[in-house]
C-alpha cells in the first residue's frame, strides 16, 4: 500500500484491457485510481488526463464517488501548475463524498485543500485543513488519507510554528510505520524529520532521505532537495545550497510544476544566483483532454480510432484537433510528436 508509481504501472496495463472490451464502468473506475495514483506519484501530466476521462465517464455512468475523486485529482494537479481558483471544484467533490456518505472523499478534499496552500504558500491555512486527516473526533479523518500527506503536513507545520503539535502524530506514524513498507509513509516520514531536526542533526537526515531510492518518485525528490537547498542557503553555505536548488527547479519545470519552480527560483536568487526564467512548454497550452487526444494521434492512430478510444465521436476528435494545432503553433499531424515530446 502506497506504493503509487507500482500501482500506475500496474493500471496503465489493466486500463488497455478494459478499454480493448469497453467495459465503461471499470474503465472510469480504474482511470480514477490511475488519476489518484499519478497524482501522488508525481506524474502530473498522466493524472490530469486521466482525471479528465475519469470525471467524465463517472459522470456518464453515475459513479459519484469516483467523480469527485477525479475532481480531487484535477484541483490538485492545477493548483501544482499554478492556479488558484480550485475551490468550486473541490466543494462539488465534497458535496458528492457527502451524498454517497464517503468518509474517504472528505477526507482526500481535506488534503487536496491543504496542498492547494500549501502551493500557494499560505502555511497556516494548510495546517489547519491538513491536521483534520490526524484527528479521529474528525469527520475528515482517515488512517489511510493521512499516511498520503506527511511531508505536506509536516511543512506546514514548520512554516506556520505548530512544530510541538506535529511532533506526536509524527511518532503515532513513525509507529504505523514500522509495521508497513508503505513507500509513500516512509518517503513522508524521511522528509518530515529532515525538516523538524535541529541544525547539528539535519544534514545526515537529509542524506538519508535523498539516499533512498527516489528514482520512481520525482516530485518527491525534487521537494527534498528543495528543502536541502533552503536549509544549507539558511546555514550561510550559499555556494553548496545552489546545486540542490538548481536540480530541483530543474526537475519541478520538467514536471510542469510552476509554483514549486517559482519557489526554487526565489532560493536560488537569495542565495546569489540569478536563475533563468521558466520557459512554459507548448504542451501546457492544452487541456487534459487536448493533451491525451494529440499524444494519441502523434502516435499514428486515427481520428476514428482515437473516438473509438475515447469514446467520442471521430468529428469531436477532429474538431479538438483543430484547436491544437494553433495552440502548438503547427499545421499538421506530423509535427506533433515533436510539439508535444514523449
Amino acid at each position: 500500500m502506497g506504493d503509487f508509481p507500482l500501482a500506475v504501472e500496474f493500471l496503465t496495463s489493466a486500463l488497455a484491457g478494459l478499454r480493448a472490451d469497453g467495459r465503461l464502468g471499470l474503465l472510469g473506475r480504474g482511470l480514477t485510481v490511475q488519476a489518484w495514483s499519478a497524482l501522488n506519484a508525481g506524474r502530473f501530466d498522466l493524472a490530469a488526463t486521466a482525471a479528465d476521462e475519469a470525471a467524465r465517464l463517472a459522470a456518464d455512468s453515475a459513479q459519484p464517488l469516483m467523480r469527485a475523486v477525479a475532481l480531487v485529482v484535477q484541483s490538485v494537479v492545477s493548483a501544482v501548475r499554478g492556479a488558484e481558483d480550485v475551490e468550486e471544484r473541490l466543494a462539488e467533490a465534497a458535496r458528492l463524498g457527502m451524498q454517497v456518505d464517503s468518509n474517504a472523499v472528505l477526507a482526500v478534499v481535506q488534503f487536496a485543500r491543504g496542498v492547494v496552500a500549501l502551493n500557494s504558500g499560505r502555511h497556516e491555512t494548510a495546517w489547519d485543513q491538513l491536521v483534520r486527516l490526524s484527528d479521529p473526533a474528525d469527520p475528515a479523518h482517515h488512517p489511510v488519507v493521512r499516511s498520503f500527506a506527511v511531508a505536506d503536513l509536516v511543512e506546514a507545520a514548520v512554516h506556520s510554528g505548530h512544530r510541538a503539535e506535529v511532533e506526536p502524530i509524527l511518532a503515532d506514524l513513525e509507529a504505523i510505520a514500522a509495521r508497513t513498507p508503505s513507500p509513500v509513509l516512509h518517503i513522508g516520514l524521511r522528509y518530515g524529520r529532515a525538516l523538524l531536526a535541529p541544525e547539528d542533526e539535519a544534514e545526515e537526515l537529509f542524506a538519508v532521505a535523498l539516499a533512498a531510492g527516489l528514482g520512481s518518485w520525482p516530485f518527491a525528490r525534487a521537494r527534498l532537495q528543495l528543502a536541502h537547498g533552503a536549509w544549507l542557503r539558511r546555514c550561510r553555505r550559499a555556494a553548496e545550497s545552489r546545486a540542490p536548488l538548481r536540480a530541483a527547479r530543474d526537475t519541478f519545470d520538467a514536471l510542469g510544476a510552476a509554483a514549486w519552480g517559482d519557489r526554487a527560483r526565489q532560493e536560488l536568487r537569495a542565495s546569489g544566483e540569478q536563475s533563468r526564467p521558466r520557459t512554459p512548454e507548448a504542451r501546457e497550452q492544452l487541456s487534459p483532454q487536448e493533451l491525451l487526444i494529440a499524444q494519441l494521434a502523434a502516435d499514428g492512430l486515427t481520428n476514428r480510432e482515437i473516438g473509438a478510444r475515447l469514446y467520442l465521436s471521430h468529428r469531436t476528435v477532429g474538431t479538438h484537433l483543430h484547436r491544437i494545432f494553433p495552440k502548438l503553433g503547427i499545421t499538421s499531424r506530423v509535427a506533433l510528436r515533436a510539439a508535444i515530446g514523449p
